[in-house]
């Protein structure tokens, strides 16, 4: 195995004694006199589908006055394929109302996650969601993590076919534990460790955290290859053959630790699924077994998978999978990428209904001065007639609307200039992401979400100034270089250095199957602007007939 016991990570001890992830957080959710938790829970409560925060914009005010931080609580729901019913989204709009910041966040993991939970919060959002059939589990820490599957029905007749896939993974990867029910639902169960064996993870988890995401080709709109794994569905005259693996995708990296680095998953093989869905389950299920017992458990800088991977070599891995599996992995099939944006707007799928999808700047839904995105989304939940996808682009869907019922959906997003916002968005600011980052997250080093809209209205004047402004470039945003926005697989990508300083890099390609460069570094937003400028013209005065952005500036700024 990779990994010598004496060399283990603090992280992989207090994972080895929590007693199936329980740790002390009951002790520490009855503990009044700190809205934090004890520091060894703070590991543990990320399996439970959350993070500790603080608010960083006013630590310094609470420093002076000799209070403790601001903490309160992100809950991330695990939402498989991104889907949720009108009933699930309206107890989901009244639990932020009520326990929240209000704004329901869409993740670049096609999920929602909430803000600004305080701890004594915690217990009844997590029973709300759990009356609601949702719930948290696994959606962060060193497990599987949420399932994430091309959003759009129109992709494919196959679509729902291929989002049970993306459900029935993350049921089949769920730790085995009970602490999610013993700790937040009140269950009255003793842990037995005998009872809760959990031969996947079994008591060491994954040595860091672990993505799946499953596309359906020609639109990479789940970025397949910045996952762990990566299943391409192959599909011939509408069936479904089975899908190709891909392997060791991940995109975070550390400035100035030249060990880490992005990295797009490999094809090691494809498993049918025309007889029995057993080959590409089994297949699945090894892949995590490798990398638990070859994964670096002693650096979690160097633990994601793409690692491991890259230690033992490409064919070794998949040989390695192979034998855990007792089956050989077919040759990749071929298929074809095209694009991998939203497609707004009204659009009819094959089975005859329709779906709406709505832009959501940087998947922040709440009502703003122009558009009452929040009450829209409430009124149409409440008309129980459309359900709720959300894209890995951080948009929502409004689908399954049945012909008769089209003009009144419609009403309500006119009614709270939801279709005018959408239509009037410029291209870039529709394809466009950008991570939570200040002032909760306690990794970013600069700004994202809440100044991305700003940034890019500027860059739509010098866009405009060349003549561009109907270019479709897809440009991203990270407060820092954890990979959350997936910055560094776009055409036009922002990492941050310091407070309102970013990487520039440039010449991701639009179907992702290329990373960017680093173009220029640390620069703030008047030398963003005039970079830009400069290679905005280039592009203007030298590209070839129908050259994207992104292959421009690959071949001209950074190969």
């Amino acid at each position: 195995m990779s990994t010598e016991k004496k060399n283990l990570s603090p992280i992989e001890k207090i994972k080895e004694i929590s007693q199936g992830l329980r740790g002390t957080l009951k002790e520490s959710l009855k503990d009044e006199i700190t809205g934090a938790i004890r520091e060894d829970d703070t590991a543990l409560v990320k399996f439970h589908g959350m993070y500790m925060q603080d608010d960083r914009d006013r630590r310094e005010e609470r420093a002076a006055k000799k209070l403790e931080r601001l903490y309160t609580f992100m809950i991330r729901l695990r939402l498989p394929g991104g889907f949720l019913t009108s009933a699930q989204y309206i107890a989901t709009h009244d639990i932020a109302g009520e326990n929240s910041t209000g704004v329901i966040k869409i993740t670049t993991r096609q999920t929602l996650q909430l803000h600004g939970i305080v701890k004594s919060k915690t217990k009844p959002t997590i029973k709300a969601f759990h009356l609601a059939g949702l719930d948290s589990i696994a959606a962060c820490g060193d497990v599987n993590r949420n399932v994430v599957s091309s959003a759009n029905p129109l992709e494919s007749p196959l679509h729902e076919r291929i989002y049970q896939y993306a459900d029935r993974i993350s049921e089949y990867l769920l730790p085995k534990t009970r602490s999610y029910y013993d700790v937040w639902l009140d269950e009255e169960k003793i842990y037995n460790k005998v009872e809760e064996e959990d031969p996947l993870y079994q008591d060491r988890y994954l040595p860091r955290k672990f993505k799946i995401g499953l596309v359906i080709p020609p639109n990479n709109d789940s970025d397949v290859f910045a996952q762990d794994l990566g299943l391409i569905a192959i599909i011939e005259n509408d069936q479904l053959k089975g899908f190709n693996l891909a392997v060791g995708g991940g995109l975070s990296f550390t400035h100035g630790n030249q060990e880490t680095y992005p990295r797009l998953a490999s094809e090691i093989g494809f498993v049918s699924t025309e007889e029995s869905d057993e080959k590409l389950f089994k297949a699945v299920y090894e892949v995590l077994t490798v990398q638990r017992d070859f994964g670096n458990r002693a650096d979690r800088k160097l633990a994601r998978l793409k690692y491991t991977v890259d230690n033992m070599g490409l064919d070794a891995f998949r040989q390695e999978v192979e034998k855990r599996a007792g089956f050989p992995l077919e040759a990749a099939q071929p298929y074809e990428l095209k694009t991998r944006v939203d497609h707004y707007g009204w659009a009819q799928s094959f089975n005859g209904l329709l779906h709406y999808t709505v832009f959501v700047e940087n998947g922040r839904i709440t009502d703003l001065d122009n558009v009452a995105l929040k009450t829209a989304m409430l009124e149409v939940a409440q008309s129980g007639k459309a359900n709720f996808r959300f894209t890995c682009n951080q948009n929502v869907i409004l689908s399954d609307i049945t012909p008769e019922n089209k003009a009144e959906i419609e009403q309500i997003l006119v009614k709270h200039n939801v279709i005018a916002h959408t239509e009037a968005a410029s291209l870039l600011r529709k394809n466009a992401i950008a991570c939570v980052a200040l002032p909760t997250c306690p990794l970013a080093l600069a700004e994202a979400q809440r100044y991305m809209p700003t940034l890019i209205t500027k860059i739509d004047s010098v866009l405009e100034s060349h003549g561009l402004l109907d270019e479709e470039i897809i440009i991203r945003m990270t407060g820092c270089p954890n990979g959350c926005g997936r910055s560094v697989l776009s055409e036009i990508g922002f990492v941050g250095t310091a407070p309102g300083r970013y990487n520039l890099n440039l010449g991701g390609d639009e179907q992702g199957f290329r990373l960017n460069k680093l173009y220029k570094e640390n620069l703030n937003e008047a030398e963003i602007l005039q970079e830009l400028d400069t290679v905005f013209a280039a592009f203007k005065q030298n590209r070839t007939a129908g050259e994207r952005f992104g292959d421009f500036a690959y071949r001209t700024f950074v190969n």
